[in-house]
Protein backbone atom coordinates (compact mmCIF):
# COMPACT_ATOMS: atom_id res chain seq x y z
CA UNK A 1 0.00 0.00 0.00
CA UNK A 2 2.86 2.13 0.91
CA UNK A 3 4.13 1.95 -2.94
CA UNK A 4 0.79 2.53 -4.15
CA UNK A 5 -0.03 5.67 -1.89
CA UNK A 6 3.98 7.42 -3.44
CA UNK A 7 3.38 6.44 -6.93
CA UNK A 8 0.28 8.44 -7.01
CA UNK A 9 2.30 11.23 -6.12
CA UNK A 10 0.31 14.22 -4.84
CA UNK A 11 -3.28 12.59 -5.43
CA UNK A 12 -2.10 9.90 -2.59
CA UNK A 13 -2.83 12.46 -0.12
CA UNK A 14 -6.81 11.99 -0.47
CA UNK A 15 -6.52 8.27 0.63
CA UNK A 16 -4.04 9.32 2.88
CA UNK A 17 -5.84 12.22 4.62
CA UNK A 18 -9.20 9.41 4.88
CA UNK A 19 -6.91 7.02 6.63
CA UNK A 20 -4.82 9.62 8.84
CA UNK A 21 -8.17 11.63 10.05
CA UNK A 22 -10.44 9.01 11.33
CA UNK A 23 -11.16 7.06 14.20
CA UNK A 24 -8.07 4.78 13.95
CA UNK A 25 -5.35 7.45 12.51
CA UNK A 26 -2.14 7.20 11.17
CA UNK A 27 0.43 9.18 13.09
CA UNK A 28 3.03 11.20 11.12
CA UNK A 29 2.08 9.81 8.36
CA UNK A 30 0.82 12.43 6.25
CA UNK A 31 4.32 13.86 7.01
CA UNK A 32 6.28 11.56 5.89
CA UNK A 33 4.55 11.64 2.14
CA UNK A 34 5.22 15.06 2.69
CA UNK A 35 8.60 15.02 3.49
CA UNK A 36 9.67 11.98 1.02
CA UNK A 37 7.67 13.86 -1.67
CA UNK A 38 9.20 17.66 -1.32
CA UNK A 39 12.84 16.17 -0.76
CA UNK A 40 12.65 13.88 -4.16
CA UNK A 41 10.61 16.98 -6.45
CA UNK A 42 11.53 19.98 -4.52
CA UNK A 43 10.20 22.14 -7.26
CA UNK A 44 6.32 20.67 -6.53
CA UNK A 45 6.59 21.27 -2.81
CA UNK A 46 3.79 23.97 -2.81
CA UNK A 47 1.78 21.90 -4.54
CA UNK A 48 2.33 18.60 -2.33
CA UNK A 49 1.49 20.89 1.10
CA UNK A 50 -1.66 21.73 -0.97
CA UNK A 51 -2.37 18.27 -1.39
CA UNK A 52 -1.49 17.38 1.75
CA UNK A 53 -3.79 20.21 3.49
CA UNK A 54 -6.61 19.61 0.84
CA UNK A 55 -6.38 15.52 2.10
CA UNK A 56 -6.16 16.43 5.80
CA UNK A 57 -9.04 18.37 5.54
CA UNK A 58 -11.38 16.08 3.33
CA UNK A 59 -10.69 13.42 5.74
CA UNK A 60 -11.07 15.93 9.29
CA UNK A 61 -14.15 16.62 7.51
CA UNK A 62 -15.60 13.32 6.77
CA UNK A 63 -14.72 12.59 10.93
CA UNK A 64 -16.46 15.78 11.76
CA UNK A 65 -19.51 15.48 9.77
CA UNK A 66 -20.32 11.40 11.40
CA UNK A 67 -19.50 12.74 14.85
CA UNK A 68 -21.89 15.56 14.09
CA UNK A 69 -24.67 13.35 12.96
CA UNK A 70 -23.70 11.16 16.32
CA UNK A 71 -23.52 13.66 18.79
CA UNK A 72 -22.20 13.39 22.07
CA UNK A 73 -23.79 9.94 23.20
CA UNK A 74 -21.94 8.85 20.15
CA UNK A 75 -18.40 10.35 21.85
CA UNK A 76 -19.33 8.82 25.28
CA UNK A 77 -19.34 5.18 24.48
CA UNK A 78 -15.76 5.50 22.70
CA UNK A 79 -14.02 7.71 25.55
CA UNK A 80 -13.60 7.95 28.79
CA UNK A 81 -15.48 10.35 30.09
CA UNK A 82 -13.35 12.39 31.78
CA UNK A 83 -11.20 12.66 28.63
CA UNK A 84 -14.35 13.86 27.26
CA UNK A 85 -15.03 16.17 29.65
CA UNK A 86 -11.47 17.91 29.24
CA UNK A 87 -11.42 18.05 25.40
CA UNK A 88 -15.17 19.54 25.74
CA UNK A 89 -13.70 22.44 28.27
CA UNK A 90 -10.97 23.10 25.73
CA UNK A 91 -13.46 23.41 23.11
CA UNK A 92 -15.68 25.50 24.65
CA UNK A 93 -13.13 28.04 25.87
CA UNK A 94 -10.91 28.18 22.75
CA UNK A 95 -12.94 27.02 19.46
CA UNK A 96 -11.27 27.92 16.02
CA UNK A 97 -8.00 27.63 18.29
CA UNK A 98 -8.82 24.33 19.74
CA UNK A 99 -8.96 23.11 15.67
CA UNK A 100 -6.28 25.10 14.57
CA UNK A 101 -3.43 24.43 16.88
CA UNK A 102 -3.56 20.36 17.39
CA UNK A 103 -3.64 21.02 13.38
CA UNK A 104 -0.77 23.05 13.05
CA UNK A 105 0.99 20.80 15.98
CA UNK A 106 3.16 17.67 14.64
CA UNK A 107 2.71 14.27 15.99
CA UNK A 108 1.88 12.89 18.91
CA UNK A 109 -0.30 16.60 19.34
CA UNK A 110 -3.86 14.50 18.79
CA UNK A 111 -5.93 15.71 16.54
CA UNK A 112 -9.02 13.38 15.91
CA UNK A 113 -10.47 14.01 19.49
CA UNK A 114 -10.75 17.57 18.83
CA UNK A 115 -12.51 16.76 15.17
CA UNK A 116 -15.05 14.61 16.92
CA UNK A 117 -15.61 17.34 19.76
CA UNK A 118 -16.17 19.85 16.93
CA UNK A 119 -18.70 17.56 15.09
CA UNK A 120 -20.46 16.44 18.72
CA UNK A 121 -21.16 19.47 19.75
CA UNK A 122 -22.37 21.46 16.44
CA UNK A 123 -19.63 23.65 15.84
CA UNK A 124 -20.05 25.96 12.81
CA UNK A 125 -18.63 24.22 9.23
CA UNK A 126 -17.45 26.89 7.91
CA UNK A 127 -15.29 27.72 10.89
CA UNK A 128 -14.33 24.08 11.38
CA UNK A 129 -13.09 24.01 7.61
CA UNK A 130 -11.13 27.68 8.29
CA UNK A 131 -9.25 25.94 11.31
CA UNK A 132 -8.43 22.97 10.36
CA UNK A 133 -7.36 24.10 6.51
CA UNK A 134 -5.29 27.26 8.04
CA UNK A 135 -3.45 25.09 10.66
CA UNK A 136 -2.94 22.09 7.90
CA UNK A 137 -1.85 24.22 5.18
CA UNK A 138 0.92 26.56 7.45
CA UNK A 139 2.29 22.72 8.64
CA UNK A 140 2.48 21.13 5.40
CA UNK A 141 4.27 24.44 3.81
CA UNK A 142 6.73 24.44 6.42
CA UNK A 143 7.19 20.90 6.19
CA UNK A 144 7.35 20.48 2.49
CA UNK A 145 9.31 24.06 1.83
CA UNK A 146 12.16 22.50 5.10
CA UNK A 147 11.81 19.26 2.63
CA UNK A 148 12.36 21.11 -0.47
CA UNK A 149 15.25 22.94 0.46
CA UNK A 150 17.56 20.71 2.87
CA UNK A 151 15.94 17.13 2.29
CA UNK A 152 18.58 15.25 -0.07
CA UNK A 153 21.05 16.21 2.51
CA UNK A 154 19.35 15.42 5.53
CA UNK A 155 18.77 11.80 3.67
CA UNK A 156 22.39 11.74 2.59
CA UNK A 157 23.24 12.70 6.24
CA UNK A 158 21.42 10.25 7.80
CA UNK A 159 22.31 7.59 5.48
CA UNK A 160 26.14 8.52 6.79
CA UNK A 161 25.35 8.63 10.39
CA UNK A 162 23.03 5.66 10.42
CA UNK A 163 20.96 4.84 13.00
CA UNK A 164 22.37 7.22 16.07
CA UNK A 165 20.66 9.70 14.45
CA UNK A 166 17.00 8.15 13.82
CA UNK A 167 17.42 6.74 17.80
CA UNK A 168 18.42 9.92 19.34
CA UNK A 169 15.12 11.54 17.31
CA UNK A 170 12.73 8.99 18.54
CA UNK A 171 14.25 9.61 22.24
CA UNK A 172 13.52 12.93 21.68
CA UNK A 173 10.02 12.81 20.48
CA UNK A 174 9.34 9.92 22.81
CA UNK A 175 10.30 12.39 26.20
CA UNK A 176 8.78 15.20 24.59
CA UNK A 177 5.27 13.06 24.59
CA UNK A 178 6.41 11.99 28.38
CA UNK A 179 6.59 15.91 29.02
CA UNK A 180 3.10 16.70 27.24
CA UNK A 181 1.58 14.39 28.68
CA UNK A 182 2.52 15.06 32.53
CA UNK A 183 1.90 18.63 32.09
CA UNK A 184 -1.45 17.97 30.98
CA UNK A 185 -2.27 15.42 34.12
CA UNK A 186 -0.79 17.54 36.47
CA UNK A 187 -3.20 20.71 34.94
CA UNK A 188 -6.42 18.83 35.11
CA UNK A 189 -5.49 17.46 38.49
CA UNK A 190 -4.97 21.18 40.00
CA UNK A 191 -8.27 21.82 38.46
CA UNK A 192 -10.03 18.96 39.63
CA UNK A 193 -8.95 19.91 42.97
CA UNK A 194 -9.93 23.36 42.54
Amino acid sequence: MRRWIFHLGGLGFIPLGLLDSSVLPLPGSMDVLTIVLSARRGELWFYYALMATIGSVVGGYVTYRLARKGGKETLARRFPKRKLEKIYKVFGRWGFGAIAIPALLPPPAPMVPFVLAAGAMQYSVSKFLAALTLGRMVRYSVLAYLAARYGRQMLTFLSQMGHPILIAAVALIAAAAVVFAVILGSKGKKSAAA
